[in-house]
Formats: C-alpha cells, structure tokens, sequence
C-alpha cells in the first residue's frame, strides 16, 4: 500500500484503543525506508486475545507499508506437546537439551504456529510469507553445545530472500529454526534469531514482546530508555536476574552491532506495537547508545 496513505483510509482498519490517528502519518515519514524486527513469543503466545491483537497490529503496519519481519517463539507451545507426548526434558543452564525425540516435536510445533499467524494475516488482506526450516531457510546455524545436542547460534543469514519479501510489500514470518550440517535442523533461541536478523537487517528496531513490562530499576520502577553500559550494570548489580540476563545481553548485543534501538515491551497489553511506534512516549523499555 502506498506511504501517502489518506487519514480515511487509516481509520477504516485503525483498531479503537490504539494511539492518536491523527499522527499515525508523521510516524510513517519517520520509518518508511527502516525495518522494524518483531520477535513476538514467551508466555504472550498461549492468550488468543493477545494473538488476535497482535495479528491486527501487524496488518496495521503492513497496509501502511512499513516493513516488518516476524520472528515467533514457541516455548509454552512446545512445553505442551512434549507433556502431551510424555517426552521430559532436561536443561543446562536454563537452555532445553534437544535430542532427536524432542527437535521433531519443536520443528512441527513452530511450522505449525508459524502457518496460523500466516493464515491470520492472510484473513486480514496481509500477504505473509513462511520462513522455517521446510521453506525458504534463511538462518544457517552452529550447535551452541555439544550437550544440548540440536540447539543452534545463528552463523549466516540469508538477508536477500527476506529483502526480496519487503520489497513486494509481504511480511516475513521467521520461525527459530536453522539448519546445519547435512541439513540437519536446530532449535534456535528466538531472542537470539531475532537479534541476528536485525543485526544483519541493520534494522531501526528490534521489538521484543514479552509477558513484563520492560525493565525495572532497582525501585521497581520501569525504566523508559537506558543505554546499554546502564543496562550491563544492572546485571553486574543483580537488579537483572534469571531468564531476562539472556534478553538483556541479547539487546546489548544488537544496539552494539548496528541496531538503533531495541525494545523490551509488554505483548499482553493491548496495541503495544503500535503505541510504540506511532506514539513519542513509546511502550516498555527503549535501548539505544
């Protein structure tokens, strides 16, 4: 859809609690030759109302022509199929320990997510494409470790094929997946995919949905923008503790390696994307240099 998008053609898909519409075009200026990397998972992707709002934010940006990559998790999702299966797992420092049982179970579970936020989208008149490890791999990988048997760290990215999606006004929908050595698939963190493909993307943001509200000073106050040294010292200081280490390092990682900014916001509130990007008090937690 084309950027000079009229205010009434805005307000027939613009969702109701969403920002102010009247600078919804002022925004559009501001990113419409950026990327915007979404990873889009944790606890958030078991609530279907949150799924739906989602979906709608997504072919908001899409029909104002914003170009926008997708990158899902499927932690809750996989935990549910391995119970349902009775496969247990084990872990080493917090990252699931993937033998042969369990990569079948996690790359079934993120193609099939994967296809249900392409087909939602497609309802809305959004045209997503899948990216996974049975179609248009992008993401070539390196084990982690060996103990964790199939668990992989991104080592190339395929950046053209996801440009060449863009460029025809289609959204990218990537799953942490990867294939390496004789083609064999890895599980991915989704944090980790996300950060490497806007990494490589070079992307104006990198948008993390979570189930908190961003990141907490040692008041227990959400901090609205810090700067990655700041970000470091909380960890060094234990403000930042458990499984938010790994997404703070990951951020850290991204705003060092030619992302602008990444952050850190709430997928359970409603409309979250788009008060962050078409609103100047954002949503959750801005890192930036």
């Amino acid at each position: 859809m084309s950027q000079n998008i009229s205010l009434e053609e805005i307000k027939k898909f613009w969702p109701k609690d969403a920002p102010d519409i009247n600078n919804v075009q002022k925004y559009v200026s501001k990113y419409k030759k950026e990327k915007i990397v979404i990873k889009y998972g944790g606890n958030v992707l078991i609530d279907r109302q949150v799924f739906n709002n989602f979906i709608l934010d997504i072919n908001v940006l899409n029909k104002l022509g914003l170009s926008v990559i997708i990158v899902h998790g499927g932690g809750p999702r996989i935990k549910r199929e391995l119970d349902k299966k009775k496969i247990e797992s084990k872990f080493i420092d917090g990252l699931r320990v993937t033998d042969e049982d369990i990569i079948n179970v996690v790359e079934e579970v993120l193609i099939n997510f994967n296809n249900d936020i392409v087909s939602n989208l497609k309802k809305l008149g959004s045209k997503a494409v899948s990216f996974h490890t049975k179609e248009n791999n992008i993401i070539e990988v390196m084990s982690e470790r060996e103990e964790l048997g199939y668990v992989g760290i991104p080592k190339k990215i395929n950046s053209q094929l996801i440009e060449n999606t863009i460029n025809q006004n289609q959204i990218p929908i990537v799953a942490p997946l990867g294939l390496g050595a004789n083609q064999q698939t890895y599980n991915i963190n989704g944090d980790t995919a996300a950060s490497a493909i806007a990494k490589k993307l070079k992307s104006r943001r990198l948008l993390l949905m979570t189930n908190v509200e961003g990141v907490y000073d040692d008041q227990k106050k959400l901090i609205s923008e810090i700067k990655p040294l700041d970000l470091e010292n909380l960890i060094k200081w234990k403000v930042v503790q458990g499984g938010m280490i790994p997404k703070i390092q990951n951020c850290v990682d991204a705003v060092e390696n030619g992302v602008r900014g990444v952050v850190i916001l709430d997928g359970r509130k409603p409309h979250s994307i788009l008060h962050e990007i078409f609103s100047d008090q954002g949503s959750g937690t801005l890192i930036r240099k």
